[in-house]
């Protein structure tokens, strides 16, 4: 499903950081070796058809890559 972020993601926090991360060794072959962490945050979204909804969403994060594969867990409203 695609969808757009709506202004910034809030309350952010990493989740897991190096070698706790199960796709390390995917990501560091996909994007590069580099320092990788897990992250979640809550950002409102526009998904496809236009509804705006306010999730919580989960990412990969790495030094001097920025945020990769984005994704939805939950919708929150």
């Amino acid at each position: 499903m695609d969808f757009e972020i709506i202004g910034e993601i809030q309350w952010t926090e990493t989740i897991a950081s190096g070698r706790r991360i199960r796709e390390l060794r995917r990501l560091n072959r996909i994007y590069g070796k580099t320092t990788w962490r897990k992250r979640k945050g809550i950002a409102k979204i526009r998904l496809e058809d236009g509804t705006v909804r306010l999730a919580e969403l989960h990412w990969y994060e790495g030094h001097g890559k920025g945020r990769k594969e984005t994704k939805i867990k939950k919708y929150l409203e």
